[in-house]
């Protein structure tokens, strides 16, 4: 019995036309979609009216649906991946999936498409040669701090992801231990109310602190001595 594929596929960030043609034609017509939150994927298949069977696949319940999926894969199904938004396994559940299917010989193939990491670095104004990506922060003080000041020394541009409770918090320590620097605080990318600020570390915090902090954000940092 020939194995089926598992897709890895890039959904939109926030508008729903930004999908392409090959991940419509792959999710009309893959066995099932393991879906992040099926609530938010089913939105996505109805605008779309695709059909296609959704089965969660989460945090909490991937390394027990890893391996059920495999199985499946294995007896000839093609299952597609798919997160909240963007590109699954990047700060979002995949990884252990992936590495299961890799063990199993299964085919992998990755649809590519949107992604806020991205987005955010090429509209930044910062340096795009040379990034690193250091997902979110931790929500513990003690450990976020720690976090930045194994950047202090960091040349290249630094990108992190912030929810919307943590982001003052997180630009205050920047400030704190890396510096007044240039940054770009990117919110809601794509969606209706998207906001683009780009300015120093110190009038990011005076402009947020004044407009209030609603939605997801990327910040992007420039690296030491490239301003």
């Amino acid at each position: 019995m020939t194995c089926g594929t598992l897709y890895i596929v890039a959904t939109p960030i926030g508008n729903l036309g930004d999908i392409s043609l090959r991940a419509l034609e792959v999710l009309k017509s893959v066995d099932c979609i393991a879906a992040e939150d099926t609530r938010m994927t089913r939105k996505l298949l109805s605008h779309y009216k695709l059909s296609t069977p959704l089965v969660s696949y989460h945090d909490h319940v991937e390394h027990t649906k890893a391996q059920n999926l495999v199985e499946q894969l294995q007896e000839g199904k093609d299952i597609a991946l798919v997160s909240d938004s963007g590109m699954p396994l990047i700060c979002d559940p995949g990884y252990n999936l992936v590495q299961k299917a890799l063990a199993a010989q299964i085919e992998l193939v990755c649809i590519p498409g949107p992604s806020a990491l991205v987005n955010a670095l090429v509209l930044s104004g910062l340096a795009v040669d040379r990034f690193v990506f250091e997902g979110y922060l931790s929500r513990k003080p003690s450990k976020r701090r720690k976090e930045i000041r194994l950047l202090i020394d960091e040349k290249r541009t630094i990108i992190f992801y912030e929810s919307p409770h943590r982001l003052l918090k997180a630009l205050h320590d920047v400030l704190a231990i890396l510096g007044n620097r240039r940054i770009a605080v990117m919110r809601e990318l794509t969606k209706k109310f998207e906001e683009q600020f780009h300015g120093s570390v110190e009038e990011a915090i005076a402009h947020f602190t004044k407009t209030g902090v609603r939605g997801e954000f990327v910040v992007v940092l420039s690296g030491q001595h490239t301003d």
